[in-house]
């Protein structure tokens, strides 16, 4: 059975087309992102595939779709992560802009022929890291200095794909794929109420290889969340307007029939 959650939009105005937002835990929420799409005027179209929900078989009535993170991984044979992977054709057919997150971003690697995997020798990605820009990814926006990690596995970039920032121990952190598909290691949404959840309620992953001490995500989060949210700020005004452009390119092209 289908369960909708629709937020309503703040900011006023006209009404803007929703966001599709796929979460992955009851308890999951959209953070900062969902905070942008609603201050700017954005519904929230919140669908759980891993609890019954279904997705759109087009997003002809959505600005676009994230696709969030979670504890399984894009290797997984569960019906709903094969079922999100596939879907994900909509939104690359369509053009619609998409934006993968962690696990979403691994999704769509895998989608378009890319590699999923664990580091070689067992590191894992967790609390505030570097990242450096390409030339390409700093053509678009400026980068934080660093980001938001929670991962164990990280994707190769697909043929096609555009590598847009790197880091150290996992090399491939952002990616874009045609004109508006994304996909990011590192979690944006971060805030820090969701810091204090993740690090109380996963403290077993913070005694891994490579993962911070739960002070340093704290502080972490002091140092570098504003400039990670000054980031998401850009990122997100970039990918709405990539809708825009497209609906208005739909409209005139109607107009003309």
């Amino acid at each position: 059975m289908l369960k909708r959650v629709e937020a309503d939009a703040g900011g006023g105005g006209a009404a803007r087309r929703p966001v599709l937002i796929v979460l992955h835990q009851h308890h999951s929420n959209p953070g900062h992102v969902g905070r942008w799409f609603r201050e700017h005027g954005f519904p929230l179209d919140i669908r759980r595939t891993r609890f019954g929900d279904l997705l759109p078989t087009t997003l002809e009535r959505h600005t676009g779709a994230v696709i969030f993170g979670g504890p399984m991984s894009a290797n997984d044979s569960d019906a709903f992560v094969r079922h999100e992977i596939e879907w994900l054709k909509v939104p690359l057919a369509e053009r619609r802009p998409f934006l993968g997150i962690c696990l979403g971003a691994q999704m769509l690697s895998k989608h378009l022929g890319g590699q999923v995997g664990f580091d070689p020798d067992g590191y894992a990605e967790i609390g505030y890291h570097p990242i450096r820009p390409t030339p390409e990814g700093r053509a678009l926006f400026e980068w934080p200095e660093q980001v938001y990690q929670w991962h164990r596995e990280g994707f190769s970039v697909p043929e096609g794909g555009a590598l847009l920032a790197e880091g150290d121990r996992f090399e491939n952190q952002a990616f874009r794929y045609g004109p508006a598909a994304f996909g990011i290691q590192f979690h944006p949404e971060i805030s820090q109420a969701l810091v204090y959840r993740w690090t109380g309620r996963s403290g077993h992953r913070l005694i891994m290889p490579g993962a911070r001490p739960r002070t340093a995500h704290v502080d972490g989060h002091v140092r570098y969340g504003p400039g990670q949210r000054r980031w998401l700020d850009a990122f997100l005004t970039h990918w709405v307007s990539l809708a825009e452009a497209d609906m208005a390119a739909e409209a005139a092209e109607t107009d003309r029939v």
